[in-house]
């Protein structure tokens, strides 16, 4: 493989930078690839449409249980554990671009290549819902609602339900897969200005999950379902607002789709078929039976709460704070206690440690079942 300029080749599966670190204000601002492969690509996406395509890429299915995780873990105890993973999943993000720079690698696969070779690829409705909820569809639109014990907003809540509440996050925010393909397509591509999108892209989306998992909370409190969408449609089945968000879900999540396809479908490629030339036939297959296999989950799993706590526990938190930190930590020649490689490590540490305790919870909570 031919290296990059200004890249050298230290051993296998290290790439690291030959600039100085006086150069690490000019690296912020300069094209994460060479001005040859610029010149060669379309005038890109503004930086609007590349914070839309990565909300696009954050915002799925995941918003649908955060309402349930703010149940179990109270308002503040949500907003403390949304804000930490948030900043965090921002900050691996920015190491993922650091690494772009010194390797001129354009995709989170082609970084674990680099670092480990083969196997580093694997690598709203408030009022017309009554509290304490009723089953009864005459009295849920006239009965008042009661302050109980169970109608009242808890500022921390922790139980052994709140092990789904990191993952489930992580899971919400997982973007990551998709960062480089984006960065490729934007405007006067730089780490700064794709970290910008990144920034902006994450508040956004930080503020949607608040606020829709605050309503829903606040709306059906201790009785949220883990898939908030199911208590409104227990309780509103012919609203046509219901109906509505429903419809912008399922065009939200087809939109994401494609975004997170294509890694999938780049890794399974790259693992199994590296070695033989591009086939429509085979390109076709994979995608159907990838897509085969996610339907086939989304109709068997009884509880998308088991999706979010065990993809959450163990892809996503490897997604985004484990892989990250040991690219950085691998392929970086600097020296270990600086502030770079002391933030890198501490993400892989909590990585492991988080997605390993929540994993672990909740496999104990289904055996107790």
């Amino acid at each position: 493989m031919e290296v990059p300029a200004g890249v050298i080749n230290a051993e296998p599966g290290w790439f690291v930078s030959t600039q100085e670190p006086e150069e690490a204000e000019a690296e912020e601002s300069s094209p994460l690839l060479s001005n040859e492969v610029h010149t060669q690509r379309s005038r890109g996406a503004s930086f609007g449409f590349s914070v839309f395509n990565l909300m696009n890429a954050i915002m799925g299915s995941g918003i649908l249980g955060l309402a349930y995780v703010m149940a179990h873990t109270g308002i503040l105890g949500f907003s403390f554990l949304l804000l930490i993973v948030a900043l965090l999943a921002s900050y691996s993000v920015h190491l993922l671009l650091s690494l772009c720079i010194q390797t001129a690698v354009t995709s989170y696969e082609d970084l674990g290549l680099f670092a480990f070779g083969l196997p580093g690829k694997v690598i709203i409705k408030k009022w017309s819902i009554p509290c304490p909820l009723t089953l009864n569809y005459v009295e849920q639109y006239f009965q008042i609602s009661s302050a109980t014990d169970d109608c009242k907003p808890k500022l921390f809540h922790f139980s052994k339900e709140s092990a789904y509440a990191i993952p489930t996050m992580a899971f919400s925010f997982l973007c990551h897969t998709s960062i480089l393909p984006i960065y490729c397509e934007l405007q006067s591509p730089s780490k700064k200005r794709m970290q910008n999108v990144t920034n902006t892209a994450i508040a956004l989306s930080f503020l949607i999950y608040f606020i829709s998992a605050l309503f829903g909370y606040l709306t059906f409190y201790d009785s949220v379902a883990s898939e908030l969408l199911q208590g409104y449609s227990k309780y509103l089945p012919h609203d046509v607002v219901i109906m509505t968000v429903k419809l912008c879900i399922l065009f939200s999540v087809l939109l994401t789709v494609p975004l997170i396809h294509f890694p999938a479908r780049k890794a399974l490629m790259m693992m199994f078929f590296s070695n033989f030339p591009f086939s429509w036939i085979r390109h076709s297959l994979i995608t159907l039976a990838l897509n085969i296999v996610i339907v086939l989950l989304a109709i068997y799993v009884p509880d998308i709460r088991n999706v979010f706590g065990i993809v959450g526990s163990s892809t996503s938190t490897c997604l985004i704070f484990v892989f990250p930190g040991l690219f950085y930590l691998k392929m970086s020649r600097e020296d270990f206690l600086s502030w770079k490689k002391l933030g890198a490590f501490v993400l892989l540490i909590f990585g492991i440690l988080v997605g390993n305790f929540s994993l672990a919870l909740i496999i104990f909570n289904w055996i107790n079942k």
